[in-house]
């Protein structure tokens, strides 16, 4: 199996690759032995874009080639690039670039294409591929579950200790979840004094009313947040120490960088949050959010 990284660069290699093949999400998926749907997840996941239109938008860039620097016909063009039809190029390319490509054969226009998508050494981890980070507006939410005190030093080991106990022991007591198959797990009152933080094990839910007594209630409000992604080769159960001091110390570099517009508020709360369904036997994956603020 391979490594997210190189799983998710040799997808973008076959596609430029495959630009006159037939290229689609079925073919490559099967290559790689991952349901369609799954590589459908992980390639939104990590590009913000799906694969279909992706490939749509890189055949239809690629066209321009030989649209403006050769006198072939646009029925040879299309064909060559996969389109059954004159007609069906001709309004996918209208629609991709805002005029028909005879039009521009013509006039010259200056369009805005699709460039290859690239990963950078960045993006690699030795257990995965992180992602961001973005600026995202998060809304208000609520959550229920259950709270301890956890040291800085061991909180790599023991969150992710916490989060498997309180997944399948606790959160089947809790009423009003909005989505059962999603974790979050929520930093909060860090002190730095006695160099410790509450850490909640949770579920997102609607409001308070079906929380049984004795469980953490919290509620983060709406604000500005960075939003990392992560794809790991792995199970959820398997994020350990390692991995999650990976994650942590690229997450450090992009708070430390003086050239970043943002600062990261995570000494005051943060949270990552993993959708259970995402994971196929293969590749997981899991966002983190913390406040920022512009610096001045």
């Amino acid at each position: 199996m391979l490594r997210p990284y190189d799983l998710l660069e040799n997808v973008l290699i076959d596609i430029e690759k495959g630009l006159k093949k037939g290229v689609n999400s079925d073919n490559i998926a099967g290559k790689y032995e991952l349901s369609e749907g799954h590589l459908r997840r992980l390639f939104r996941f990590a590009f913000k874009q799906s694969i279909a239109g992706y490939i749509r938008s890189r055949k239809l860039s690629s066209s321009l080639n030989e649209l403006l620097k050769t006198d072939a016909n646009i029925i040879d063009i299309a064909l060559s690039y996969g389109y059954r039809y004159e007609q069906t190029y001709i309004r996918a390319f209208k629609e991709e670039f805002g005029v028909l490509p005879g039009l521009l054969r013509k006039t010259g226009q200056i369009v805005k294409v699709k460039p290859p998508l690239h990963l950078f050494d960045e993006n690699k981890l030795k257990e995965g591929v992180l992602f961001g980070p973005e600026i995202v507006m998060i809304p208000e939410f609520h959550i229920a579950g259950i709270s301890q005190i956890i040291p800085f030093n061991e909180s790599e080991t023991l969150a992710p200790k916490a989060a498997i106990q309180f997944w399948e022991n606790n959160k089947k007591h809790i009423g009003n979840i909005n989505n059962p198959n999603i974790y979050i797990g929520l930093t909060c009152n860090i002190n730095r004094e006695n160099e410790n933080s509450e850490y909640i094990t949770s579920v997102h839910v609607k409001n308070f009313n079906k929380v049984p007594e004795g469980y953490r209630k919290y509620t983060f409000g709406s604000c500005l947040c960075a939003r990392f992604r992560y794809i790991g080769q792995h199970h959820y159960y398997e994020i350990n120490s390692r991995i999650a001091g990976e994650m942590y110390y690229t997450i450090w570099k992009f708070a430390n960088d003086k050239q970043q517009k943002f600062a990261l508020m995570d000494d005051k709360v943060h949270f990552e949050k993993i959708d259970i369904d995402c994971y196929d036997g293969k590749y997981c994956q899991m966002e983190w959010f913390a406040p920022v603020m512009v610096k001045k």
